[in-house]
């Protein structure tokens, strides 16, 4: 009987006890504030894989660096639960005080960044002790947090305040505040990094922020026709990886706005579900998936007609999507 090499032996058993890594799943993942779960689609079917139970009310959804994790902020339960992308699972999750909502990473995945609405601080996050190393006040209600490319500046809106703050995070400090539309909300950084454009939700309008200066240089005003000013609430942003093309989704008015970057001119509305909320592109660019809290689905626009395609449910109040491509 042939028997095998000892050393072979140990590298079998420690292949079989390594943990199992997702890479390129192309699995899209939405958050359910109101079913307290993460939803997994496959994402060429759009076919549900799998439901992943979460604390309470799971808002802001992303990956570590090497998409290995998936953090998820559960606000009624003061923590970020870490999903496993292999297996779907909670493997892990982080106390970061009271309500978090949303969240950014560092740019080597070290450090999580939170805004704490009802402390008005930004919490700063170590991930390899998962305890809090510190915090920074901030303008009333902070939601939208950002980490610019070099990780030397994180932004955060302010609600209550209509602020940008500009934290440095090595001095624990407000360095420079903006002052933007009313109700500001999240965020999307050119890729180049020199512009910083904020949602306004009761601004209807979206205020755009040169980041050398950390000052306002423009407010571009969202006006889709049949809709009045104060149904038009933007609250999700994302741009497209060449920065020519901004999206803007546009909360009760039940539309995404497609920006033309270069010109900061509307170029079209389109109809999705009903107050279209957290979404983003694929790597492609080609798709853009739409939470729509109202509904309780989300809307697969194709970039190229500028049309919804598909909608699909999923779960009670939809809030963030990230997509593992």
């Amino acid at each position: 009987m042939n028997r095998m090499h000892p050393l072979a032996v140990a590298l079998a058993a420690a292949l079989l006890a390594a943990p199992a890594v997702a890479k390129d799943t192309g699995l899209v993942f939405i958050s359910s504030e109101k079913d307290n779960a993460v939803t997994a689609l496959d994402g060429k079917t759009l076919e549900v894989v799998k439901v992943i139970p979460t604390g309470k009310r799971p808002r802001d959804l992303m990956f570590s660096p090497d998409h290995t994790k998936l953090y998820a902020a559960c606000g009624d339960a003061d923590r970020v639960d870490v999903i496993d992308v292999a297996t779907l699972a909670v493997t892990g999750r982080i106390p970061v005080g009271e309500d978090p909502e949303m969240f950014d990473l560092s740019p080597d995945g070290r450090t999580l960044y939170v805004s704490r609405e009802e402390d008005s601080v930004l919490g700063i996050i170590d991930l390899a002790t998962r305890k809090q190393t510190g915090e920074v006040k901030v303008g009333g209600e902070p939601e939208g947090v950002l980490v610019s490319a070099d990780g030397k500046t994180v932004y955060v809106t302010s609600e209550v305040a209509s602020l940008v703050s500009a934290v440095d995070p090595v001095a624990g400090k407000v360095v420079k505040t903006a002052k933007v539309g009313n109700r500001p909300r999240r965020f999307a950084m050119t890729p180049d990094g020199t512009q910083l454009w904020v949602t306004n939700e009761l601004g209807a309008s979206v205020s755009i922020i040169e980041t050398a200066g950390h000052t306002v240089a423009a407010t571009l005003k969202f006006e889709p026709k049949g809709f009045r000013a104060d149904d038009v609430s933007p609250v999700g942003i994302t741009m497209s990886a060449d920065g020519r093309t901004a999206y803007v989704a546009l909360g009760k008015a039940n539309h995404v706005a497609v920006v033309d970057v270069a010109s900061r001119a509307v170029q079209d509305y389109i109809l999705v579900g009903k107050r279209a909320w957290g979404l983003t592109l694929d790597r492609s660019g080609q798709r853009l998936f739409v939470a729509n809290g109202l509904s309780d689905d989300v809307s697969v626009v194709d970039t190229a007609t500028r049309k919804a395609v598909k909608t699909i449910r999923a779960g009670r109040v939809p809030h963030s999507i990230a997509i593992d491509d």
